[in-house]
């Protein structure tokens, strides 16, 4: 019997998925892609900025018009690549059932509904799918039986099982650890036999009588002990930050990923590591993307352009006052610290600001990563240079922007791509340092 031949579609984008992803329109298979004229006056109004939705927009833009180059965009025009399919830009919003009117709004959503009604309308023969980031576009659709899907590229499958980067071992012999305390390592088969480790992953070795922290050497293939060591006066208070502060610490590793809930000393352990080898770089840039209160823009706050954005930045500050508070003011040690600051050698400033600048020589921290896109991470970690170490924490369940979740953000996208990598370490934190009041707040509300 002849296989059922594969179902034709065509997926209407919105402007999220586009602003999420510039080169969405390529990634749909064989099948084709349709473009709201409404989509393309909303980006309009995004081509301006340093943002990366502006960014995305003004790339779109671009791709669109080389793929039209010689074709009109109410056609159907072929997109790259011989197993691809088609696109076009959809002009008529005038469906027999108008979202608008059903809606009592004429709002851009709604015209973006009525045009995948249209093209439901015109091509049944194949199945119109509408694609947004958007969760409340995609329930309005479905309640006017068009089929509404999230944009999936780039979404890890389950965040329940991304890699944490650290797991216990037990059974392991006495006289194993014994050897890993006295010589500082032994060799991956004493602990591991045939099986190989993820690279740069860290354990709890356990036997009956004693227990270790390792870390698993592939270039070596050997197992090395992990002690608890102070960084910038900062004390690990439990395996999981002794395991973040190693990979901070690791020379040979070049990327780092801590992922954790509020309280578990991400930002400040990223920041003291950063500080203790401070010598080995010309700068520490510690930076945060700005995600404004209900998602407004920032221009509504009063003040200069340093005072609407000195509330985003206080966070860090907080946790470079709280290392430097370690000292009395007179000691060189918090001086040191000022001066650092005053000399631009520690700067902590927004995202958007570190666009554009040489990534070269320095340890660059990124807080609150799961607030970026895959591609903001990419272009992130693109940017780096000879001597750079790049560190990125954040907390996975804890998204401040509407077009992310736990499975689609930069973070989680990160984590799930590059692990088992030599360049790569993550370490996930769960236990809740910060207090007693924090941990409750955590673990019961």
């Amino acid at each position: 019997m002849a296989k059922r031949a594969k179902e034709k579609k065509i997926f209407v984008l919105d402007t999220s998925v586009i602003i999420f992803s510039h080169d969405s329109i390529l990634n749909f298979a064989e099948h084709d892609v349709g473009i709201p004229i409404v989509v393309l006056e909303e980006l309009d109004q995004f081509k301006k900025g340093n943002d990366t939705k502006n960014f995305e927009a003004r790339e779109f833009t671009r791709l669109l018009d080389k793929l039209a180059a010689d074709h009109m965009l109410q056609d159907w025009i072929p997109l790259n690549g011989k197993s691809k399919g088609k696109f076009k830009v959809l002009m008529d919003q005038e469906s027999t059932v108008d979202a608008r009117k059903v809606f009592n709004d004429n709002k851009n959503d709604h015209k973006i509904i009525n045009a995948a009604l249209k093209l439901q309308e015109e091509q049944k023969d194949k199945k119109v799918i509408l694609v947004s980031k958007d969760i409340n576009l995609r329930l309005k659709a479905k309640s006017l039986d068009i089929q509404a899907e999230d944009y999936e590229t780039g979404k890890i499958k389950n965040v329940n099982t991304l890699y944490t980067g650290k797991s216990e071992k037990e059974d392991v012999s006495s006289d194993d650890i014994n050897v890993l305390f006295k010589e500082g390592e032994i060799d991956r088969k004493k602990i591991f036999g045939r099986k190989k480790p993820i690279i740069n992953s860290y354990y709890i070795l356990k036997s009956e009588k004693n227990s270790g922290l390792a870390f698993y050497n592939d270039e070596e293939g050997k197992v090395d002990l992990v002690e608890k060591k102070a960084v910038y006066g900062i004390k690990p208070r439990n395996a999981e930050q002794t395991f973040a502060i190693h990979a901070m610490m690791n020379p040979n590793i070049k990327l780092v990923s801590i992922n954790g809930v509020a309280g578990t000393g991400k930002t400040l352990l990223a920041l003291a590591s950063a500080l203790e080898q401070r010598r080995n770089f010309k700068q520490i840039y510690l930076a945060r993307p700005i995600v404004p209160l209900s998602n407004k823009d920032i221009g509504y706050l009063p003040g200069d352009i340093k005072s609407k954005l000195n509330p985003y930045m206080e966070p860090l500050w907080d946790n470079l006052k709280f290392i430097q508070n370690q000292w009395k003011e007179t000691e060189k040690e918090y001086t040191r610290l000022t001066d650092m600051v005053n000399q631009e050698k520690l700067l902590i400033t927004p995202l958007a600001y570190i666009r554009g600048r040489s990534l070269s020589n320095i340890v660059f921290i990124v807080d609150e990563a799961q607030n970026l896109t895959p591609h903001e991470v990419k272009t992130i970690i693109t940017r780096a240079g000879e001597n750079t170490k790049i560190i990125f924490t954040g907390d996975v369940h804890q998204i401040d922007t509407p077009y992310l979740d736990s499975q689609s953000n930069g973070l989680s996208y990160l984590i799930d791509r590059l692990q088992d990598n030599e360049l790569f370490a993550h370490v996930t934190l769960e236990k809740g340092e910060r207090s007693e009041l924090a941990n409750l707040a955590n673990e019961l509300l």
